[in-house]
């Protein structure tokens, strides 16, 4: 597989050349980026954009709440995860608060991932006037449909300002990772053009769900420029063949050029993204992958990732485990220019059977802040040693193969 796209003669005055400034370096590598994905997803780039990465959940929470405890037209919110807690009561009166306010607020939840909120907390909402629906819940569904979820997490508050990222709404995402109970996650607010994107995922989503798509509290405002950050907003729906959210990360690994750092809670990959990775590696990048460590919920997931870290090691991949608490931030950062966050992790689940959102941004200080917090994360992470992990037990490596089988639903 070529690593590059287009091709164009070697000018040593050009802004790539070694020479060149900075400046003009990440200038041409965005615009490059940049009309790469737009031309290949069909998806157009906003600019003028502002996002504010949130990281752990006393940041997060405390965004989102203030967000929606201040609105004052709608609220839309959509979850995977709604489970117990304090957070989810917090969350459930301050939706409730402003649906009694005369806020139009409606909540769309997974009828999987959200069985587990807590009834009463559901009663108070719908009695407050809050609209709740349910994405596809296993009971009403066909067999062909129990394995499509939806994972997006989006929260819109009057129609300027938004949220995505990797967060649920339970007590495990609160703190801020200082221990095992206190997950490490990364959420970002958005105000800008492309709200409007993390809007129409909703809306995607809502419209499967409801009669009613939108109505007279909808005003359709004008997002006027808050920053200088260029923002594709890309979603991924459950479908059979390629689908966007493949061609998104394909088009960010074949265009590197210098690094790539890959943060993921759920790392199950098939052989064609385990190729991209070696390819980048290969052809001088420098890759490197942080995963969750010796806590994790899933750690089916992990041992079928773990199935390829043999090739991976091989290639020159970098592979580091956090080892505080569990890790579930997806992030993707590029050449020092581009960043990709969202809801999808680097899995077979999220790129073939769940709708997700990620947002693809171009903008090197928000890319140089994410470089930071996966730097400050491999401080506390382990390194995987190819040599040794060669090494590894007869009992891991029978474990890894045992679930071979059922790796394209983890």
């Amino acid at each position: 597989m070529s690593s590059h796209i287009d091709e164009r003669p070697v000018d040593d005055e050009a802004p790539g050349a070694p020479d060149a400034p900075e400046g003009a370096v990440f200038a041409e590598r965005t615009q490059r980026l940049r009309r790469r994905l737009e031309r290949l997803i069909g998806i157009a780039a906003t600019e003028g954009n502002e996002l504010v990465p949130l990281r752990n959940g006393d940041q997060i929470f405390a965004a989102m709440l203030d967000a929606i405890r201040s609105a004052e037209h709608t609220v839309d919110m959509m979850t995977f995860v709604y489970w117990r807690g304090d957070i989810a009561r917090d969350f459930a009166e301050a939706l409730s608060g402003r649906a009694r306010a005369g806020v139009r607020v409606r909540l769309l939840l997974d009828g999987f991932g959200s069985r587990l909120i807590e009834k009463d907390q559901l009663a108070m909402m719908e009695a407050a006037g809050v609209q709740v629906a349910w994405f596809r819940k296993p009971l009403y569904l066909s067999p062909l449909k129990q394995n499509h979820r939806c994972h997006r997490k989006v929260l819109i508050t009057d129609e300027r300002t938004a949220f995505t990222g990797g967060v649920g709404i339970a007590e495990e995402w609160c703190g801020d990772a200082r221990n095992e109970h206190e997950w490490r996650d990364t959420h970002v607010k958005v105000r800008g053009p492309a709200v409007d994107g993390l809007a129409a995922a909703f809306a995607q989503n809502w419209a499967e769900c409801h009669d009613e798509l939108f109505d007279a509290h909808d005003r359709f405002v004008a997002l006027e420029p808050h920053g200088d950050a260029i923002v594709q907003v890309v979603r991924g729906s459950a479908s059979f063949g390629w689908q966007d959210m493949q061609t998104l990360l394909r088009v960010v690994l074949e265009s590197a050029e210098e690094r790539v750092r890959l943060t993921t809670a759920y790392f199950a990959p098939d052989t064609f993204f385990v190729g991209l990775l070696c390819a980048a590696a290969r052809r001088g990048v420098t890759v490197e992958v942080l995963l969750p460590g010796p806590h994790t919920d899933k750690r089916v997931c992990q041992l079928a990732g773990q199935h390829h870290y043999e090739a991976l090691t091989a290639c020159g991949v970098k592979i580091y485990q956090y080892q505080p608490t569990m890790m579930h931030t997806k992030a993707l950062t590029v050449d020092r220019v581009a960043a990709l966050i969202g809801s999808t992790n680097f899995n077979r689940r999220s790129l073939d059977h769940d709708e997700e959102v990620m947002l693809a941004v171009l903008d090197p200080e928000f890319t140089a802040t994410l470089d930071g917090h996966f730097e400050e994360d491999v401080t506390q992470s382990e390194l995987i040693d190819g040599a040794r992990w060669r090494r590894r037990s007869p009992a891991q490596r029978m474990r890894e193969v045992a679930v071979q089988p059922i790796r394209r639903w983890l």
